[in-house]
């Protein structure tokens, strides 16, 4: 990357924020300023003095190798702020964000054109998960046992065979039009627990590897958070260093942390790892011939094994402690005992056949590490003490988990030692302006530079935040039928184009069910994918799209598709959570108050989130509505309106839908104006 690092100091930085003086051309500020290239060259680019002053803070904060925490409200420009100083300061940098989409956007959008107008020669690389990458090994070896494949199957896999040799990346998303979620895939990508690693007859050309080794030799490397997290383990895979060693690490969308990072700073055993393992055992077998006599024999009996375990554990779909569970199931740690003497048999007779190839070679290794992992989990060792074991029942499968209790000081100890700057970003990371909780999450120690700066958008003007009087608690019976009777006289006056978000399924589709029969377009999550709904909720007038949790963040609507937003009641998760559950009553254990340090906070940072989906441009006005009788009769309820951007408040039904239909004529004379 050519270097052209910014020469403000700290404080002369500091000087210039306060004097509103950013003349020094090579700095950040200066590049995003009046006279910068992104206002000569880009129509678009509008100067905000937010966005100037985050990326000076930034960009300091990548000179000391220190960690800032920065808040940036929609409409800031927050990309721009933390990818022009990560440029010109010349460092290694790792770009991490919350989802694939957004990878995306930053790598195929983002970086090209900031690159461009800064003039900034720079190798970057886009770096996903395993799983985004077809398998040549795979791929060959599902096509050779293609007949039990159904014909929908049949024919992805011959539309992968027929594209993938003219991608250069081997990238699931680049290859026809499969969906996401098809069966297909995982057939033909690998996981840490199936790739051969060195030992493949493909490992030259595989995707995979090529990937990783890009990302080590590139300037910037766009990941995502769950690769990051999940980058201690994958080290160990056969391919080495996954991640290159960085000056700076910026973590976009960083309120995500503290939740993808539980998942992969514990440890875990699932049925599906046992049955996909005996499958591969005997794909292996058939292909290598080791003919020991107790290696499909015991497959046989792991497979049955898990399958009638899965069927103890009951019917229903849910997340449930193990000493809960181990309640309620006969037997279970010694069911747990027995899978891992299997496991250990298994081992054991993959042993013997390991000297006939690879690929039963691998599977013995496998076998080993699930043997190990599953005695770990059901034995009480005293390190579990400071973790909550738990058990995840899926319609097919189960897994057990170990999740640390307080996630706060694993990650303080997994960031330790490390010489870099670490940018954490989002519109929502504080809580009433407070940045505290934030902070203990992710195990950032007192004293941390922590910034916000306001949105730039007028929501005095611009929104309005109705919260109605009158509404029942949302605990009882009539809470669904009041909020439908509170909200439909709002979807009529925006004349659709609402998101009614939901808080659980069971109140969605009761609501969706009151909602039969009115003059709306009635989408609902889970009928469709997500980007299917999104695309009718533009194009189709008077449509309402309800949603759960996935609609709360990451979703854009900018313009006048959308004018309002009902939030059924405040995100607090369930308290029957296991993890949860745990975590407050350490937390009680400890003589704090789990409600307002733990509970409160977490809802606050997801109600921001929904909220945010309301006004997404200078252009945009709306109606924010919250169905909670919480936040007003509750002290805690102050600490959620204190949260919320600056939007004129009423309980007055006839003020919010005149604005609404005001709101809706003015659409409505522009598409007469356009005809």
């Amino acid at each position: 990357m050519s270097r052209k690092r910014a020469s403000l100091s700290p404080r002369a930085k500091r000087a210039a924020l306060a004097t509103d003086v950013f003349e020094q051309a090579d700095s950040a500020a200066w590049a995003l300023g009046p006279d910068g290239p992104f206002a000569r060259q880009l129509d678009s680019f509008t100067v905000r003095k937010s966005q100037q002053q985050m990326a000076a803070e930034i960009e300091a904060c990548i000179e000391q190798r220190s960690a800032l925490i920065a808040e940036s409200g929609t409409g800031t420009g927050k990309t721009f702020a933390y990818l022009v100083p990560a440029l010109l300061s010349g460092e290694k940098t790792i770009v991490s964000t919350g989802t694939k989409h957004l990878q995306e956007q930053l790598f195929h959008r983002d970086l090209p054109q900031v690159m461009e107008k800064l003039g900034v020669s720079a190798k970057v690389s886009l770096l996903k998960g395993r799983s985004n990458y077809v398998c040549l090994q795979r791929l060959q070896q599902c096509r050779s046992s293609s007949r039990r494949l159904d014909k929908k199957q049949l024919h992805e896999l011959e539309t992968i065979a027929v594209e993938l040799p003219t991608s250069k990346s081997g990238d699931i998303a680049q290859l026809g039009d499969i969906a996401e979620d098809s069966a297909i895939w995982p057939q033909v990508t690998s996981t840490v627990d199936n790739c051969l690693g060195q030992g493949c007859s493909y490992f030259d050309d595989c995707f995979v590897n090529k990937a990783r080794k890009e990302a080590l030799s590139s300037d910037v490397v766009v990941i995502n958070h769950h690769l990051y997290f999940a980058d201690k383990a994958l080290k160990n895979d056969g391919f080495g260093a996954l991640l290159p060693e960085t000056a700076c690490i910026i973590f976009d969308e960083a309120h995500q942390i503290p939740d993808i990072a539980s998942n992969f700073l514990g440890h875990s055993f699932s049925s599906w790892q046992v049955m996909e393992l005996v499958r591969d055992t005997r794909s292996a077998e058939l292909k290598e011939k080791s003919l020991v006599p107790a290696l499909i024999s015991t497959a046989d009996e792991l497979d049955k094994m898990v399958v009638d375990y899965r069927l103890s554990l009951g019917l229903q779909e849910r997340r449930v402690a193990w000493q809960e569970l181990a309640t309620e199931v006969p037997g279970l740690p010694r069911k747990m005992q027995l899978l891992a003497e299997t496991l250990e048999r298994f081992a054991e007779a993959l042993e013997l056949a390991a000297a006939k190839g690879e690929a039963l070679a691998r599977c013995h290794e496998r076998a080993l590490e699930l043997c190990q992992a599953c005695r770990a989990l059901i034995e009480d060792a005293p390190e579990q003490r400071a973790s909550v074991r738990w058990v995840e029942i899926a319609k097919r499968t189960f897994r057990i988990h170990q999740t640390p209790l307080d996630i706060g000081a694993e990650l303080s100890e997994f960031f330790a030692n490390t010489p870099q700057a670490r940018i954490f970003t989002s519109a929502t990371l504080s809580v009433a302006g407070g940045f505290s909780h934030f902070q203990q999450l992710v195990g950032l120690p007192e004293g941390t530079a922590a910034h916000s700066w306001d949105s730039p958008f007028d929501y005095y003007n611009q929104a309005v935040l109705y919260v109605p009087e009158g509404l029942p608690e949302p605990k009882e019976d009539s809470f669904t039928q009041a909020i439908y009777d509170a909200v439909l006289p709002v979807l009529h006056a925006a004349a659709g184009r609402s998101f009614v978000l939901f808080t659980s399924f069971r109140i969605m589709q009761r609501f969706e069910e009151l909602l039969q029969g009115q003059d709306l377009n009635v989408l609902m999550q889970g009928q469709r994918n997500k980007q299917e709904l999104l695309s009718e909720f533009v194009r189709v007038p008077r449509s309402v799209l309800l949603g759960t949790m996935s609609f709360w963040e990451g979703v854009d609507v900018p313009g006048d598709a959308l004018s309002c937003v009902v939030i059924d009641k405040l995100p607090f998760e369930s308290p029957f959570d296991p993890v949860l559950k745990a975590r407050l009553q350490a937390m009680q254990d400890a003589g704090e108050n789990p409600f307002m340090n733990y509970q409160v906070p977490r809802a606050v940072i997801t109600l921001r989130q929904g909220a945010g989906r309301l006004i997404r441009s200078q252009q945009d006005r709306g109606v924010l509505m919250l169905c909670d009788a919480r936040l007003r009769r509750t002290h805690y309820g102050k600490i959620f309106l204190q949260s919320l951007p600056p939007m004129r408040r009423t309980a007055d039904e006839s003020k919010v839908c005149g604005f609404l239909q005001s709101a809706t004529a003015v659409v409505n004379q522009q598409e007469e104006d356009a005809k």
